[in-house]
């Protein structure tokens, strides 16, 4: 081992300036190279902890991760650790209470504090509910932070109906962007279903820009329901748009077509009851007959008062008694019911039909050529009232009465500028992300095989110095200190070899004469 060491040590002394400094180069190159991959392959995958979280909470989890010596990195609000220690260290924080969020929650009851007054209770209940619903409020996705305040009425055996519940939101949003009315009245409902005897009406939102959010929601029910109305007639004419927009764009070729759809929808609700009877389908359903004799008696005027024996012993001035005349009547009633076949429909139409509906389509200009050559060729009319055709089919255009729809076709070149720019662009930022992407990947072998290249080239370049193993440093040069001259040990001259000979040429040219004439053997005169 020490021999191979003295002649390294005689190869390291026997190389010029330049070899030493390349064979540095490279050994410096190969060992940071080394380094940078070894450290780049053991870095490790940091995945979120947690997110959105304000200076007083991050530097809690922060406190505790340090105090379970977890490495982490802080970006902005957000926390992240190693990706496998992500669901063992959520744990041990949730374990600590950490993190709380904002305010105080109702985690102030878990201490139970004797001879405490029914204010202060009552004060810690109205704080512990304001904390949790603005956590909750925070969890929204356009809200960064939020804070509540509720005022309750007092509890009293006499209940004063004016005095209500109220609570105040404010919202810090995030990028200064309003909240959508959506949101808004997500969050009033959040905190009037959350708080007992609290009406949505009584709650008011505010954001960080000064905006009383609440301001834009009218709780009539006409207001809303025109907000619905608008989203249905939105949602009705941007699909109509969309689907003759992509049968134009499928047949003339992507972005050849643009459709626009307005449409007026009947938001009348019409309830309509309808009854109807068939006569031809009756049938009976009762018979009820009424039979009647009658037996009418009718004295003549002659006769005597009825009732009256003439034989009784009357008086003989006494008138005598006529005949009686006798009428009888029989009268039969027959009255049969039927059951007549009725229908009754109750209609009920809701809102929302379509009562007029217009388009507008144009239609990118046919252009031949490329370049210079490029030149419009504009379709003809037919085939213009093909393609207006197959709009007014695709849309359900219809003309009927009481309902007139048009449909509006022209064709116009377009202006695509901004697209063969961003078209360019995008083809720039794929190219410049392959060859970057390529670079990447290919530095470290690269950077090897370059290394390795300069350390083969320096060693070829190193001088084939012939010496046998066991050879102690020094021997085998002259007194001169050239290859060639005298040795130290019986004046023997060591072999001199032409790389040798070049070596020596390069380093001190003034040698060139002694080192021809040792080459010779020619001795110096």
């Amino acid at each position: 081992m020490n021999n191979l060491l003295k002649q390294l040590q005689t190869i390291w002394g026997q190389l010029g300036l330049n070899q030493r400094i390349t064979i540095l180069g490279a050994a410096l190159a190969v060992v940071g190279g080394m380094a940078f991959l070894v450290h780049w392959s053991s870095q490790q995958d940091y995945a979120l902890l947690y997110g959105r979280l304000d200076e007083s909470e991050a530097a809690k989890v922060v406190s505790a991760l340090e105090e379970s010596n977890i490495q982490y990195q802080l970006r902005g609000g957000s926390i992240f650790v190693p990706r496998d220690k992500v669901h063992p260290t959520r744990m041990q924080l949730a374990s600590k209470g950490i993190p709380k969020g904002e305010g105080v929650g109702f985690e102030i009851f878990d201490k139970s504090n004797f001879g405490i007054s029914d204010f202060v209770q009552r004060a810690n209940y109205v704080r512990a509910l304001q904390g949790e619903i603005a956590r909750t409020v925070a969890q929204v996705e356009a809200v960064e932070s939020a804070r509540v305040m509720i005022v309750l009425p007092e509890s009293r055996l006499v209940v004063d109906e004016k005095k209500k519940a109220t609570a105040s939101v404010f919202v810090k949003v995030r990028g200064n962007a309003p909240l959508p009315t959506q949101t808004v009245s997500a969050i009033r409902f959040l905190v009037a279903n959350a708080v007992e005897g609290l009406a949505a009406s009584n709650v008011t939102v505010v954001d960080n820009l000064g905006n009383v959010l609440t301001d834009m929601i009218d709780e009539s029910s006409t207001v809303g329901m025109t907000q619905t109305q608008l989203g249905i007639r939105k949602n009705l004419e941007q699909y109509l748009a969309r689907k003759a927009e992509d049968m134009l764009n499928t047949v003339l070729g992507a972005g050849q077509a643009v459709v626009r759809v307005s449409a007026e929808l009947n938001f009348d609700t019409l309830t309509k009851t309808e009854e109807r009877y068939d006569p031809e389908g009756q049938v009976p359903r009762s018979t009820t007959i009424n039979d009647e004799n009658t037996d009418t008696m009718t004295a003549t005027a002659n006769g005597g008062a009825p009732g009256v024996d003439p034989g009784g012993g009357a008086d003989t001035n006494s008138v005598a008694a006529s005949p009686v005349n006798s009428n009888k009547t029989k009268k039969k009633v027959t009255t049969t019911q039927f059951e007549i076949n009725k229908v009754t429909s109750n209609l009920v139409q809701n809102g929302g039909s379509i009562s007029h509906l217009s388009a507008a389509v144009f239609v990118a200009a046919r252009t031949e050529g490329v370049g210079a050559e490029r030149r419009v060729v504009p379709r003809s009319p037919e085939e213009l009232e093909k393609l207006r055709k197959i709009v007014q089919s695709a849309l359900g255009v219809q003309s009927i009465e009481g309902r007139t729809d048009a449909v509006t076709l022209e064709e116009m070149p377009f202006n695509d500028q901004a697209v063969v720019e961003m078209t360019k662009q995008m083809q720039i930022d794929q190219k410049r992300e392959f060859w970057w992407n390529l670079a990447r990947n290919a530095a470290a072998p690269a950077l090897a095989v370059v290394v390795l290249g300069l350390f083969w080239r320096s060693i070829k370049k190193a001088p084939d110095l012939d010496i046998p193993i066991g050879t102690p440093v020094g021997e085998g040069r002259g007194a001169s200190g050239l290859y060639g001259g005298r040795s130290d040990r019986g004046g023997q001259v060591p072999t001199l070899t032409v790389e040798m000979l070049n070596q020596l040429i390069r380093e001190n040219p003034q040698n060139m004469t002694h080192a021809i004439r040792t080459w010779m053997g020619k001795p110096k005169k």
